[in-house]
């Protein structure tokens, strides 16, 4: 069945500051006075095999979660930030895309393509964002770890929905010279000549 879904936005337990968008199980915690700027984030040192570990068993998991009904094994593989949501919670949070029927499982066969790769974030924990090329929707994911214990445990998760067509662009005007970004970088449209 295909989902004609302009996007889905789902979560689970995420802190405000990475993702916005997404709940978060706990008040933020004002950040203590530092002296010197939050460190920029930091190339994971992670291979591609442990990557696509984590990317598939997560979305796995929440794809059987989805289809059970039953949130209990994905609450309890996660980090202990991420287990102060209930089974409840989660059944809550995803309940959409639970009511869409989403079948989740061709991630155990195709292979992500990241958009962002995992990157130590200053809190320590490991961010990435990527994709499924499936057609005709694509499967988004954006996916916090936090260290426990000498393994990476699901902290947050977002799962939408976007089509893998192409895209026109909008007939929006052509920024003007002044709103170009330096170096060049910005896109101008051709006039036709006359």
């Amino acid at each position: 069945m295909i989902v004609k879904v302009k996007t889905i936005l789902l979560a689970a337990l995420v802190a405000a500051s990475f993702f916005p968008t997404m709940a978060s199980a706990e008040s933020p915690k004002p950040a203590p006075k530092q002296s010197k700027p939050a460190q920029a984030p930091k190339p994971a040192e992670i291979d591609k095999n442990g990557v696509l570990i984590l990317v598939r068993s997560t979305l796995l998991a929440l794809d059987q979660a989805n289809k059970t009904g039953n949130y209990t094994v994905l609450r309890d593989l996660g980090a202990p930030g991420f287990q102060t949501n209930t089974a409840a919670r989660l059944a809550e949070i995803f309940a959409y895309q639970r009511n869409q029927n989403l079948d989740l499982s061709g991630v155990a066969v195709l292979e992500p393509q990241l958009s962002m790769l995992p990157q130590i974030e200053s809190t320590g924990m490991m961010h990435m964002a990527g994709f499924f090329p499936s057609v005709p929707t694509q499967i988004r994911f954006e996916l916090l770890y936090a260290p426990v214990q000498g393994q990476w445990k699901l902290f947050g998760l977002s799962v939408s929905l976007g089509s893998s067509a192409p895209v026109a662009p909008s007939d929006a005007p052509a920024p003007s010279a002044a709103e170009q970004p330096k170096g060049g970088t910005g896109l101008r449209t051709s006039k036709p000549k006359t």
